[in-house]
């Protein structure tokens, strides 16, 4: 097996490629990022890491060979950033996609493609709660998630026409991320765990009465390689695209976890801030979702929300006395 992933510096490529390696020791692997990406510690030896931008055809020409049996397509511009900088959104998320695919129909035709999406393809639900599916016609109302329902409809056309074999999952709000914050509108989500629970201040920019459709990275990474091995008969005649399992809450239950796993002081560490810009976008997206389909191809459910906090703390610690 010959793996390609692109963005892998952020963490669900790193998560991603440590998976992999443990899956399987001959795996050999290319990371890829706008910067020299690393290479999880116990993977050096079958890994390479490439500084690339995937703009350049030339580029592309030298990663996207025929002997890849699978790509990861994980690079992008997220929400905020993408809504910030139309012209930076579509150059990454549009543009490079597509480049990367139409390299890859020349290179190596019929490849296996996953493509992470979101489910900021859609806009608001029909009505609060409703429970989205597959069958709902996206309709977004940001440029990040108009831009990957562009990419997603070119990825089905290229699966239909049989020139590439995509798998298209649209990710929840993947929560607790480790690390510095991301571009994404949701980026707050993981801060309210992670900087108070590392003793430092977090801003809650949306009102407590929000909810969010979310995912923990383990599970993340778990149906990212499930999707590789769906069989293409099993998507049938329709989409590629997969809504992810995944759990609603809203930040009254994500301050409650908090609190649960770091105490009162750590929940005194977040201070609300009302951002209009970032409420706007994340209010459109959809808080409930009908996974019936992800669960036939086999997806796997994510646990609770204080599982998932809890196997954070596990995994990168808590400054918690």
């Amino acid at each position: 097996m010959k793996v390609l992933i692109t963005g892998a510096g952020g963490f669900i490529g790193q998560a991603l490629a440590a998976a992999l390696v443990e899956e399987d020791k001959t795996v050999s692997i290319t990371l890829t990022d706008i910067v020299e990406p690393a290479a999880p510690d116990s993977s050096k030896p079958i890994i390479r890491c490439v500084e690339a931008d995937l703009t350049y055809q030339d580029t592309c020409d030298s990663l996207l060979t025929k002997d890849l049996t699978h790509v990861f397509l994980l690079h992008g511009i997220m929400s905020g950033a993408a809504e910030a900088d139309l012209e930076l959104g579509i150059k990454v998320n549009i543009d490079a996609t597509r480049q990367v695919l139409d390299t890859l129909c020349r290179a190596n035709p019929g490849v296996k493609i996953i493509f992470t999406s979101t489910t900021a393809v859609y806009g608001p639900p029909p009505s609060p709660g409703f429970p989205m599916t597959e069958a709902n016609a996206p309709s977004p109302t940001s440029s990040y998630g108009a831009q990957k329902l562009i990419s997603e409809i070119l990825l089905n056309d290229y699966s239909r026409r049989g020139l590439l074999d995509g798998r298209i999952v649209r990710l929840p709000t993947v929560l607790v991320r480790p690390g510095r914050p991301t571009g994404a509108a949701s980026s707050f989500a993981s801060g309210i765990f992670r900087e108070p629970l590392n003793g430092e201040k977090s801003i809650l920019p949306v009102s407590k009465d929000l909810s969010l459709w979310i995912c923990s990275p383990r599970t993340v990474v778990k149906n990212l390689i499930h999707a590789r091995d769906i069989p293409a008969e099993k998507y049938g005649l329709g989409s590629r695209a997969v809504n992810l399992p995944g759990v609603t809450v809203s930040m009254h239950d994500m301050l409650a976890a908090l609190k649960a796993v770091g105490g009162q002081a750590a929940l005194d560490l977040v201070e609300e801030e009302r951002d209009a810009a970032t409420e706007r976008i994340v209010e459109s997206w959809p808080a409930k979702y009908d996974t019936s389909r992800a669960k036939q191809l086999g997806f796997a459910d994510d646990g609770t929300l204080e599982q998932t906090v809890q196997a954070y703390v596990d995994s990168y610690g808590s400054k918690k006395t």
